[in-house]
């Protein structure tokens, strides 16, 4: 290995960690002020309503969820619709993160909910904004000019 590579895989992971963070800090934030919407089928209906308000889209699965033909249908419609509709696009994984970070929406009702899908939308204010989607976007739009059309992140549990 060269001394190059050393160096760009270094960079790599703590690019990483960094919008794998930036990317925790934007959930936070943006449920805070009522700016996500989570689920499958709540994102496809707010994206056939209102695709411009939508300005992120986390696709959330784990090992365990990846031979689920339905899901990965579901992801790749989502997917096509995003890049029409000029969407950042991030896959990411750690679900039990995910849930650690949102809240587990299961109280109320008998099932879990369902965090494969999570759009980030804007409320039309600058207040929450964060520096978090500063960088998931920079992130988003370096990994296109690399032709990877959907960045992958890994949330690590803590």
């Amino acid at each position: 290995m060269t001394l190059e590579e050393l160096v760009s895989c270094d960079n790599t992971e703590n690019k990483m960690k960094s919008v794998s963070e930036a990317v925790e800090q934007l959930l936070v934030a943006a449920q805070r002020q009522g700016a996500l919407t989570v689920g499958v089928y709540e994102s496809a209906k707010l994206m056939n309503v209102d695709p411009d308000s939508v300005v992120l889209c986390l696709l959330a699965i784990d090992e365990e969820d990846e031979d689920d033909i339905a899901l990965q249908i579901h992801f790749t419609l989502i997917q096509a619709f995003c890049c029409d509709n000029d969407i950042n696009i991030l896959r990411v994984s750690g679900m039990e993160r995910l849930a650690a970070l949102l809240g587990d929406g299961s109280q109320d009702t008998a099932e879990p909910q369902d965090l494969h899908c999570i759009l980030v939308t804007n409320p039309h204010t600058d207040s929450w904004k964060t520096q978090g989607l500063a960088e998931v976007a920079s992130y988003c739009e370096e990994s296109r000019c690399n032709n990877e059309w959907v960045p992958y992140v890994t949330l690590q549990a803590r």
